[in-house]
């Protein structure tokens, strides 16, 4: 940060502690632990610059702008409770830094304890590690990203903020079988299905949360058998690099577009693509009740792995991709 170094310190503590009632107010944060980390963790050292969408396209911000204004816009936008682009390449989202609210959501219902071992699938920027790093010490916390350019920033990030867990350029799919077992695995990246590798690399009793459709599934894992719901917030992410995030790109013909536009529904509708067509699914989430994304579920076993409504054995089901 050079010359500005002791200013955005100040400053950022002042702008954390504002985050940190944010969040609180959004209804997260009820941990004491998770509460320090959020206050103690510097987030504008993971973010030194970024992007902001405009109407020419993204402008980017980082903290060595000549301009004080631009400095101070940087640094405000870094505390803020939204979703912060961090790499973008040819126009397209590659990375991010994820909402802090859902941060903390997703990290306190990963439920973890002390001396638990926790892999991260998605390095991003950093963040998220160091939020586990501090609440677990680094030595228990291992992150994977795919792109080289991605887990060198990170790495160098968590140095700069005081943190040094384990950081693996691979492929998010496999795992790391090199430094499993695992209590805990979290992704912060969009995925089509559940890696079986996964499951291979956790302790018994272990919990997987990971994005999947547009929301969030919270597995209990036992050997090979994995199941549980989603919890009920929306969460959009970027797609796993090599897999393919389930959105659906355009309102199919036909649908209406208040129903095409009710998160809840194209949940449903993205989470049993391939299976239920759109009045299928459409005429399936009125004669339900319009259903909250905690009614569904994922249950893997025996090779296979599916989605359901209510009930892993129930009539309502859709098979997912292979993981």
């Amino acid at each position: 940060m050079g010359a500005h170094g002791d200013a955005f310190a100040e400053d950022g503590a002042r702008e954390r502690r504002e985050l940190v009632r944010e969040i609180e107010a959004y209804g997260a944060l009820r941990d004491p632990a998770w509460r320090a980390a959020f206050s103690e963790v510097p987030r504008h050292l993971f973010v030194p610059s970024y992007y902001v969408a405009g109407a020419g396209g993204y402008e980017r911000l980082w903290s060595g702008h000549a301009d004080p204004a631009r400095r101070a816009r940087w640094l405000r936008g870094a505390y803020q409770d939204e979703p912060l682009a961090t790499r973008v390449r040819e126009g397209e989202l590659v990375s991010s830094s994820s909402q802090p609210s859902l941060m903390a959501e997703m990290l306190e219902a990963l439920d973890v304890r002390d001396g638990h071992d926790v892999l991260e699938i998605g390095a991003g920027t950093g963040y998220n590690a160091a939020l586990l790093c501090h609440r677990l010490g680094a030595e228990h916390v291992t992150t994977v990203d795919l792109d080289e350019e991605i887990t060198a920033s990170a790495r160098a990030h968590l140095a700069a903020a005081g943190y040094r867990p384990t950081v693996i350029t691979g492929d998010g799919a496999r795992g790391c079988p090199e430094r499993a077992p695992f209590d805990r695995i979290v992704a912060t990246c969009t995925l089509p299905s559940i890696p079986y590798a996964w499951l291979a690399q956790c302790r018994p009793d272990a919990l997987v949360l990971t994005p999947l459709s547009t929301g969030l599934v919270l597995l209990r894992v036992r050997g090979d058998h994995a199941e549980g719901r989603f919890l009920p917030t929306s969460a959009y992410f970027v797609a796993l690099r090599g897999g393919h995030a389930r959105f659906p790109r355009a309102r199919p013909m036909g649908l209406p577009r208040q129903a095409y536009e009710d998160d809840r529904f194209r949940f449903l509708f993205t989470l049993a693509e391939g299976s239920l067509d759109a009045r299928e699914a459409l005429s399936l989430w009125q004669r339900e009740g319009r259903p909250e994304r905690e009614r569904f579920g994922v249950t893997v076993s025996a090779g296979r792995q599916w989605a359901w409504l209510d009930d892993p054995e129930g009539p309502y089901a859709w098979p997912l991709p292979s993981g």
